[in-house]
């Protein structure tokens, strides 16, 4: 999420695990094992019910975050696995902490290796980032602060934002809606229930509990089947953004996703051009 300081990007970000699928028995056990192997299993609880979320600071260690150390212990991704790890200020992490999350961001694993052995620890986490426009915090007026905002992004590798599914502005919200005495918009409640409905539609189409995130190309062929329109809308996108075959892969993943909580089977041109839109910092902003 790229927006200024105080548009909510923290808020949404803690929101998120309220609007995920509960726990499933093997993921909580999955969890529960991680965090015994890490001593941070609280005192009383046998299980863990809830989905992690983790917020290291920015001036974290490589070690910390992917694991580490003598005898090698979970790191942050690990400790987030089947929840969420929220990256805030992304930029001011050091740069190899940054790269050190691509390998887990693909595999969903990370190998600790030692001259005596190596151990893996499993790392399927949502990884979601925060950042300001420019390192003062405010959005660019000129084209000094246009330079002060694009030597900031460079700060982020290319490799890296290509594996991050989704990159969207958060805008500062305006004075009248802030002020505006009624609030409207989707609740909690029933944005749980979009998603577990969306689910249910990706368990039924595949035979079993694996999230659109982890189609694999072959699968997507098979899966997430487009209309002429839409198939023609994302050829045109790829030529016109320079994006790679990893962003076509995530785009077709959002775009199946999109048209699983629109209840539509096929993906048409509405999904598509939804799920490009996504890929802001694609369009080099």
């Amino acid at each position: 999420m790229l927006g200024p300081p105080g548009s909510g990007k923290t808020m949404m970000a803690k929101a998120l695990p309220g609007v995920l699928p509960p726990l499933s028995p093997e993921e909580a056990v999955e969890i529960t094992r991680i965090y015994s192997a890490a001593g941070q299993l609280p005192p009383g609880v046998g299980l863990v019910s809830s989905r992690p979320v983790r917020s290291p600071h920015h001036t974290a260690s490589t070690p910390s975050i992917v694991g580490g150390g003598m005898v090698p212990r979970p790191g942050e991704i690990s400790l987030a696995h089947r929840g969420v790890l929220f990256l805030d200020e992304l930029p001011e992490f050091p740069r190899d902490v940054l790269e050190a999350l691509r390998q887990p961001l693909e595999d969903h694993v990370v190998t600790i290796a030692r001259s005596h052995s190596a151990v893996r620890f499993p790392a399927s986490f949502m990884l979601i980032a925060a950042m300001n426009p420019t390192p003062k915090g405010d959005l660019p007026t000129n084209e000094v602060g246009k330079r002060a905002m694009d030597r900031y992004l460079e700060r982020l590798s290319g490799p890296l934002l290509d594996r991050i599914d989704i990159h969207v502005e958060a805008p500062a919200v305006p004075w009248k809606e802030l002020s505006a005495g009624e609030k409207r918009g989707t609740s909690t409640a029933m944005m749980r229930e979009a998603v577990e409905s969306a689910r249910a539609a990706q368990t039924a189409r595949q035979g079993h509990a694996t999230p659109n995130a982890r189609l694999s190309g072959k699968q997507l062929d098979a899966m997430a089947i487009m209309d002429e329109p839409a198939l023609a809308l994302l050829g045109q996108a790829m030529t016109s953004l320079g994006l790679s075959a990893r962003a076509y892969d995530k785009i077709r993943r959002v775009a199946r996703t999109i048209a699983d909580m629109d209840g539509t089977t096929t993906i048409g041109v509405p999904h598509v051009s939804e799920a490009v839109q996504y890929r802001l910092l694609d369009r080099k902003v």
